[in-house]
């Protein structure tokens, strides 16, 4: 790997754990289209692309996750039972979701994809929040839930919050709740999705050096370190700014962002 992609990841793990800390939000929107951009640009195989971004991004999620859920945990706002219950589901649907994602085309997983994240930036930029019409189903239910968001979060390379924070909100839980148990829920998320994209993809053939499976070590090394590092400054910054007109600006993003993954869709 030469010093300009080095570099390029750095400024990418920054931006992207900054991001992160300031709204709230997974990397894995801001990381997938980037990564693919770059990793195009450097001749890495075409049809592969997508997959590698997905898989490392969704790798990067064990190392920012863990930093996130001890400062939400030190607040007292992690739901530790709400995670033992969507857990099995996650860690389930998580190892699915790369494997459905093995069966697709670049084109058709770029597709996915989105479609996936216009559908999130709608969201963010209506920035409405389901009302509270349930209490939490059992563990039956929950058990199904915790697929539903695992599978999404493995074929997309995000850690979850786009789906697991409006389902719990809609269960009456409460939103600082909601986000913080969702923070937690990134890790068994990347953990199950991480070794479903090594496992899947170790006999693909051509993978550059530095591939695990899907995963691009190089890439997962740079980017996660950066990405640490800069992930408490953002949640500071979130303190001191008003955050909302903010998530109107990465809204727009992610829809810049769809529209290229778009294109390479259908290129």
């Amino acid at each position: 790997m030469d010093l300009s992609l080095i570099a390029a990841f750095l400024v990418l793990g920054a931006a992207t754990g900054f991001a992160a800390g300031l709204l709230g939000i997974g990397g894995g929107m801001l990381l997938v289209p980037f990564i693919t951009l770059l990793l195009g640009v450097n001749n890495f195989p075409e049809e592969l692309i997508v997959h590698m971004a997905i898989a490392t991004s969704l790798a990067t999620i064990m190392f920012t996750s863990i930093s996130s859920v001890r400062a939400h945990h030190k607040r007292g706002a992690v739901s530790w039972r709400i995670v033992k219950l969507l857990a099995p589901g996650i860690l389930i649907g998580s190892w699915i979701g790369p494997w459905i994602g093995k069966q697709m085309n670049s084109s058709g997983l770029a597709l996915f994809f989105a479609l996936f994240v216009a559908f999130s930036a709608t969201q963010m930029l209506l920035d409405k929040k389901p009302a509270a019409a349930r209490d939490l189903p059992k563990a039956p239910g929950m058990l199904g839930a915790g697929a539903i968001i695992g599978m999404l979060s493995g074929l997309v390379g995000a850690g979850g919050g786009f789906v697991s924070v409006p389902f719990m909100t809609w269960c009456n839980v409460r939103i600082h709740q909601a986000v913080a148990t969702s923070a937690a829920l990134g890790f068994p998320i990347a953990l199950a999705g991480t070794l479903s994209n090594i496992y899947h993809g170790m006999n693909v053939p051509g993978l550059p050096p530095g591939s695990l499976g899907f995963i691009y070590l190089p890439a997962l090394l740079v980017i996660s370190i950066t990405s640490v590092m800069t992930a408490p400054l953002g949640a500071r910054t979130a303190h001191n700014l008003s955050v909302k007109p903010l998530k109107r600006v990465f809204a727009i993003m992610l829809y810049v962002l769809a529209a290229f993954m778009l294109y390479k869709a259908f290129r």
